[in-house]
């Protein structure tokens, strides 16, 4: 699968930390064209210079994929650098554990408009140049949390199980010009993200030991580990793959 996605244009969305970051080393690494969004300025420029190491074919688009105008301008000045775009990885998120008596309008508003209006406008933006290429792909970041309710996450769970929905129905919408769409269910992932929630919760080192004896295969997992199913997915090797949910979870849904 080295060179799978040889020459292909690819947008990953949060691209500049954790899953996304990954994906966009390991897209590199296969020959891909890189664009990588995120909120944040200076971590997406560091990301940049990261990814230059394996490749020059990486651009930094800075843009909030909660709003639908700035995903239509990260479609375009994609498009516009490259010429083309073959693959979409919608992986942008946030999280926060709220119960639903503390939930404001604007928090959940936040989660709902990353997780679910994100991808769902990227996707839409996207789709002129996926059918013009004839064989596109997109993938979207659920979670564990989409598939089952977490305690405190009722936000969250619920934006990731939309993620999960709108996977199947663009699936089916898309299968006649032949882009395939595919979901990818992480569970617990050593990412900044997951550093931040367990230094919310306070004692990070027994947290972390907590959260690993939740998992049959005793720990969690890696964003390297992620990234490879997405490259799968996202890869020839998936041609007859569509409206699938893949868990990389460790079994934690198995249970």
């Amino acid at each position: 699968m080295m060179d799978d996605l040889k020459g292909q244009v690819a947008l990953i969305t949060g691209g500049t930390s954790g899953i996304g970051l990954a994906t966009a080393e390991l897209f590199l690494r296969q020959g891909a064209k890189v664009a990588i969004n995120g909120r944040d300025g200076d971590k997406g420029l560091t990301a940049k210079k990261k990814l230059k190491a394996i490749s020059r074919d990486v651009l930094f688009l800075q843009g909030d994929v909660a709003g639908h105008d700035e995903c239509r301008r990260i479609v375009g000045d994609t498009v516009e650098h490259y010429g083309k775009l073959e693959v979409v990885v919608n992986s942008a998120g946030v999280y926060w554990e709220k119960a639903v008596s503390d939930m404001s309008e604007a928090d959940f508003r936040r989660m709902m408009d990353t997780h679910v209006a994100g991808p769902y406008w990227i996707s839409k933006h996207a789709l002129p140049e996926l059918r013009r290429a004839g064989n596109g792909a997109i993938v979207n970041i659920a979670s564990d949390a989409g598939l089952r309710g977490n305690l405190l996450c009722t936000a969250y769970c619920a934006a990731k199980g939309a993620v999960i929905s709108f996977t199947k129905a663009l699936a089916l919408e898309l299968a006649p010009y032949n882009i395939r769409v595919n979901c990818v269910c992480p569970g617990d992932v050593a990412t900044p993200m997951l550093e931040q929630q367990l230094a919310e919760a306070g004692d990070s080192r027994q947290g972390m030991e907590e959260m690993r004896n939740l998992y049959p295969l005793g720990r969690i997992g890696t964003p390297e580990e992620v990234a490879r199913v997405i490259g799968f997915l996202a890869s020839p090797a998936a041609a007859f793959v569509t409206g699938a949910i893949w868990t990389v979870d460790g079994g934690l849904t198995a249970r």
